[in-house]
């Protein structure tokens, strides 16, 4: 499905829809994993913004680029924790995995979403839900959620 916006705000609105539509799955046997991948100033971080806006997480989102993992805690749902990774710096997937990638991907209570996912699909699970960021013009975004 593709949608176009036209601002942060609307990329950011896309986001908690998604959030909302997590919210309402059931526990499963893993973590849900939402890969992001498009090119620098394509929407990844604004989106994330949004989607942990509609978690319930209060606070600022940043891309956490020189921290690799950020972590927050996800009150009031049945699940409990929302992990935000930015791959663009790693040099390996080794990386990832030495960080404890996967125990985090291997509990059902996480979410998990990563920016520059395309640097390590090949440790993602099989049911990872991509979302790609393409620029559509000098304010446009497409946002392909496949």
């Amino acid at each position: 499905m593709r949608q176009q916006t036209t601002s942060a705000q609307q990329t950011k609105k896309i986001g908690e829809e998604m959030a909302r539509e997590i919210l309402k799955m059931p526990l499963g046997n893993n973590a849900i994993v939402l890969a992001l991948e498009g090119e620098l100033g394509s929407g990844k971080t604004t989106f994330t913004q949004g989607l942990a806006s509609g978690l319930g997480v209060k606070g600022r989102v940043l891309s956490p680029t020189f921290l690799v993992v950020k972590e927050f805690e996800l009150p009031h749902t049945n699940k409990t924790m929302l992990y935000h990774i930015d791959c663009y710096r790693l040099e390996s997937t080794q990386e990832l995995l030495d960080l404890g990638f996967k125990s985090i991907i291997t509990n059902p209570k996480h979410i998990v979403i990563i920016e520059w996912a395309d640097r390590v699909k090949e440790i993602l699970p099989k049911d990872t839900k991509w979302i790609r960021f393409s620029l559509a013009g000098e304010d446009k975004r497409d946002v392909d959620v496949i």
